[in-house]
């Protein structure tokens, strides 16, 4: 561990600590690795990497362009990708991969570990049984680690795990599980809008468009629509290359990236260019934050000195889209 961000005093922070103490094991958020992945490879290049055994992944779903990067620029293809998944209140990694025994595949945390029963469940809160199917992920059984209570409001905790499905922790992220039985999270159940009707999930659309060779990294939010109920707000950081190109041939050229991979209901009616997002210090996206700015509600965005950048906050919304 060490303080301050991996940018200071140059983008090559985490190299230099890794060639410095030989470090083995490197465990870090997606959001960390796309702010590397823009930035000159030469950063990471200056710098011996070959200790490094496993790589590790957590916080947030991982998009597959940053998998990539990490996996052939940190990893040099020899160290795999622990892609976990698990939650404060889990206690513990509760889905990954086991490094050297379990193959993976870019964006999936694969299998849950030993003795962890998962299950998938539809809206009516019956299971979803088989392979290829998506889902509520929920937890079936007791594990060892897992949070008793909230201190001082047991019954929230209760109505906030216990209440969604009968008998099972319901933990709040969507997730799908594939021919072969491994699972990709695909973000917050609150974070699915509906948009004429359908249930969009925003973590395949940022997905969708991280894969632009401009973009570094993007966050998608609803807001209020008069015709569709619900329209999608795209604030995307581009990476250096990108940042002399024209906004509004990006801005078609990501539509159509989204048309092309999830279909033309998902495109963003408003998309804004950012110098960054709001992020908690262990890296998480706010999207609650530029959720509020989305539906023009800025009068109590809450606590931002908290944040890793919160001087971010006051630029988006100067430039927030009408």
């Amino acid at each position: 561990m060490f303080e301050g961000v991996p940018s200071y005093p140059d983008y090559g922070r985490f190299w230099e600590i890794v060639e410095k103490h030989k470090v083995t094991q490197f465990y870090t958020a997606p959001t960390a690795i796309r702010a590397l992945a823009k930035e000159n490879i030469s950063f990471v290049e200056n710098h011996d990497l070959s200790s490094l055994k496993v790589l590790g992944t957590v916080g947030e779903p991982i998009n597959e362009e940053a998998w990539h990067w990490y996996n052939d620029h940190v990893g040099k293809k020899n160290s795999p990708i622990a892609d976990t998944w698990f939650q404060t209140e889990t206690g513990g990694i509760m889905i990954s991969p086991i490094p050297y025994s379990t193959p993976t595949i870019p964006t999936y945390a694969t299998l849950p570990l030993p003795g962890i029963q998962l299950a998938l469940m539809d809206e009516k809160g019956k299971e979803l049984r088989g392979n290829q199917v998506e889902g509520r992920l929920t937890i079936k059984y007791p594990w060892p680690s897992m949070a008793r209570s909230i201190y001082g409001d047991h019954e929230r905790y209760k109505n906030t795990y216990f209440n969604s499905f009968e008998n099972m922790y319901f933990t709040g992220d969507g997730a799908l599980r594939d021919a072969v039985g491994y699972y990709r999270i695909t973000g917050r159940v609150d974070d699915v809008i509906i948009i004429s009707g359908h249930n969009l999930g925003t973590a395949p659309i940022e997905d969708a468009i991280n894969e632009h060779p401009a973009v570094a990294e993007s966050a998608i939010v609803g807001f209020p629509h008069d015709i569709k109920g619900n329209a999608l707000y795209g604030y995307i950081t581009l990476k250096e290359t990108g940042e002399g190109r024209d906004h509004d041939n990006l801005r078609k050229e990501i539509n159509q990236l989204i048309a092309d991979r999830i279909g033309a209901i998902a495109k963003l009616d408003k998309i804004q260019f950012t110098n960054g997002l709001p992020k908690t210090r262990s890296g998480k996206i706010m999207r609650r934050i530029l959720r509020k700015i989305a539906c023009k509600d800025t009068s109590n965005l809450g606590d931002i000195s908290t944040l890793l950048n919160p001087e971010v906050v006051e630029d988006i919304m100067e430039e927030a889209i009408v």
